[in-house]
């Protein structure tokens, strides 16, 4: 081969190489392009997807949320027969307006509180009750009770939308403004406190006007400070009973007599609240409540059902309290004896298992208690123009009673005996005991079945 063919052949392999391999790297190219690109799309797809799933996720998880506190609303509904929450604004029409009303001032707890001054105001009237006066006096309780409640729910409104049982209230489910609220509660006291003034006295007015300042600016703040909070509610309970008392007489006097119902409300308040501040311990303590049920305070629940089982045994005399006071015949201290046995039974029973099944038996049972007692204290009250005073209280209640040492019902007239037994005691005991022995009941002597100076004393023997 000549030289000449020799260089063609090689140029011509030179040019094929050069294609190829520029062919080459036009395709390594276009496949690292491809290659890049693809890696670009499939990541941007792979972001997407992983965006899409935080979303999907987060979606799911407010779904559930909402599903959850949809279901736990539903349910709270169902549990209280509270309305929901309405989805577009309140109509601000008549009926919703009365129904806000409504549930600011706690129509069922007003009207019980209505029904305790009611109850005052019949034993401490005379013969015949005047309808007018008692009317008055339950109007005026209503409307002050009504505003205490809502002045409470306006305090309480933040705490209220943290509990079950109450984040359906007019304030926390925004059926109304804390305005409005404030509005109706002013309305509600000075309409309270202006009846009770015009058809009835000063006495009863201050004291509705005292039992609204004490439950909204005393008590209310107290419950998340401190458990005493519960004792300052149960002062506040048993003032009604001592308006009612003080309207029934022009004076607005308070005889001994009216401290036997208002005792018994005080203490009766102690196991239904006990009651409930045990089945609502988590509510509370949600809303930040110190109350004694509160896990600092009380771990067990023995603690306050120590306080239940106190006063459930503290409420079985008061029949007899107000049987020597004058207030009711002999036969309500036996029937007051039989309506609480069972109270105390189901506090002891409260105390030696704390459990919510053994709280709402002691609650139900405050429930019928208290309704029942007012009953009876009706039926078998005295009049007060028929009463007596105290010291005749005594002698006709030794009569009923024969446990009592001191004869009373030695002479049917009171004012001779007391000047014998004055004479009597100075000899037998000396002038220094003499005097002691005037202690007012329930500081009397203890009872002794059998006196022996008693018995010469009431056959007029020195």
């Amino acid at each position: 081969m000549s030289r000449a063919a020799t260089a063609a052949a090689a140029l011509v392999a030179r040019d094929i190489a050069h294609r190829v391999t520029s062919h080459a790297f036009a395709s390594s190219s276009t496949s690292l392009l491809s290659s890049a690109s693809s890696s670009f799309v499939l990541g941007l797809t792979t972001a997407s997807a992983s965006i899409a799933t935080t979303s999907a996720a987060r979606s799911l998880r407010t779904a559930r949320t909402s599903g959850a506190r949809a279901a736990m609303r539903a349910f709270a509904t169902r549990a209280m027969g509270k309305p929901s929450t309405p989805s577009t604004p309140p109509s601000y029409g008549v009926a919703h307006v009365v129904k806000v009303c409504h549930d600011l001032s706690k129509f069922r707890l007003s009207v019980f509180v209505t029904s305790t001054a009611a109850c005052g105001y019949a034993l401490g009237s005379d013969g015949s009750i005047d309808l007018g006066g008692l009317a008055g006096t339950c109007v005026g309780t209503m409307l002050c009770s009504a505003s205490a409640n809502t002045l409470n729910q306006i305090i309480e409104r933040v705490p209220d939308s943290l509990m079950r049982r109450t984040w359906a209230r007019p304030l926390p489910s925004g059926r109304c403004t804390p305005a409005f609220a404030g509005a109706f509660a002013v309305a509600s006291a000075l309409g309270g406190v202006g009846v009770l003034r015009a058809t009835t006295n000063d006495t009863t007015a201050a004291l509705g006007a005292g039992n609204i300042f004490l439950y909204a600016g005393v008590y209310t703040p107290l419950k998340r400070v401190h458990f005493l909070n519960t004792w300052i509610g149960a002062v506040v309970g048993a003032i009604p009973p001592l308006m009612g008392w003080a309207a029934a007489n022009a004076r607005g006097t308070l005889d001994p007599g009216a401290y036997v119902l208002a005792g018994a409300l005080y203490l009766w308040q102690m196991p239904h609240f006990m009651a409930l501040a045990y089945m609502g311990k988590d509510d509370y303590l949600n809303g930040g409540y110190r109350m004694l049920s509160h896990p600092m305070y009380d771990k067990t629940g023995r603690r306050l059902a120590g306080v239940a089982v106190r006063n459930a045994v503290a409420l079985l005399p008061i029949g007899v309290v107000a049987v020597t006071m004058g207030v009711t015949s002999s036969p309500f201290a036996y029937e007051t004896l039989a309506l609480g046995t069972p109270m105390v039974a189901a506090s002891m029973a409260f105390y030696a298992k704390p459990s919510i099944v053994a709280a709402r038996r002691m609650f139900f049972g405050s429930l019928l208690y208290l309704p029942a007692f007012q009953v009876l204290a009706c039926l078998h009250r005295i009049p007060r123009d028929q009463s007596v005073d105290i010291y005749e209280s005594l002698r006709q209640t030794s009569a009923a009673f024969p446990w009592h040492c001191v004869p009373f019902a030695a002479a049917n007239d009171w004012s001779p005996e007391r000047e014998r037994l004055r004479v009597f005691r100075s000899r037998a005991l000396g002038p220094a005991l003499s005097e002691t022995s005037y202690a007012p009941f329930p500081f009397l002597p203890l009872p002794i079945p059998s006196c022996p100076h008693d018995r010469a004393y009431a056959q007029g023997k020195d």
